[in-house]
């Protein structure tokens, strides 16, 4: 894996790699499932996704994980320089949803990197943009309704999901139980059938009435 295939994925620090000509860690390929990160464990690099997705989440105390967002290639990860900027432990885990590409930045790089105008109005930006991510999460999670956020989470996705009720559960930040029991409500309704780790859509004009609190 070259610095151009880097470019092609970051442009915006083409030129700071080119003045600088840092030498580039080589490429880390894993497998979906694999964590790249955990929740209170130092930093040890940040992450550039060249190919694949990541997605962070935080877990409580009682087992549960809220998805915090995704990071794909031309993204950066605010964990990870959250905790590189304050020298602190890693506040969220990371996991790979599926195949991944991605070069792991060591942190006295990264920290060099910053004394570069142009990454580091990037990484800024990126701040700003996770925070407005963010926000609207704690928006879902501390107004919105169960069952408009589990119908608003199954539509999109095509008429047949690949999803356990914990898969939903953990992206929801609820528990398997509470998931399963709207699902089996939506079941009655007739707007979906449920099988072992598969959800069929049958009515995704009831699921988008109920995902915007018009049913």
């Amino acid at each position: 894996m070259t610095t151009d295939t880097l470019i092609s994925a970051y442009p915006e620090i083409a030129d700071m790699l080119r003045r600088h000509g840092h030498d580039l860690p080589a490429t880390l390929q894993v497998p979906a499932g694999t964590t790249l990160f955990s929740e209170h464990a130092p930093c040890q690099g940040f992450p550039l996704v060249l190919d694949g997705e990541v997605r962070v989440s935080r877990s409580s105390g009682d087992g549960r994980s809220l998805e915090l967002y995704r990071v794909t290639p031309g993204e950066l990860c605010l964990v990870s320089s959250a905790s590189l900027f304050r020298a602190e432990p890693l506040s969220a885990h990371g996991v790979t949803t599926r195949p991944t590409t991605l070069m792991l930045i060591a942190p006295a790089v990264f920290s060099q990197w910053l004394d570069d105008t142009v990454f580091r109005n990037l990484v800024l930006s990126l701040f700003a943009e996770r925070m407005a991510d963010l926000t609207s999460l704690v928006d879902a999670v501390a107004f919105h309704r169960l069952d408009e956020r589990l119908a608003s989470a199954l539509l999109g996705h095509g008429h047949e999901l690949a999803l356990t009720h914990q898969a939903l559960a953990d992206e929801l930040g609820t528990v398997r139980e509470m998931v399963t029991r709207v699902l089996r409500r939506f079941e009655r309704e007739g707007w979906v059938e449920l099988s072992r780790e598969r959800i069929r859509i049958l009515d995704s004009t009831a699921l988008r009435q109920r995902a915007s609190g018009t049913k």
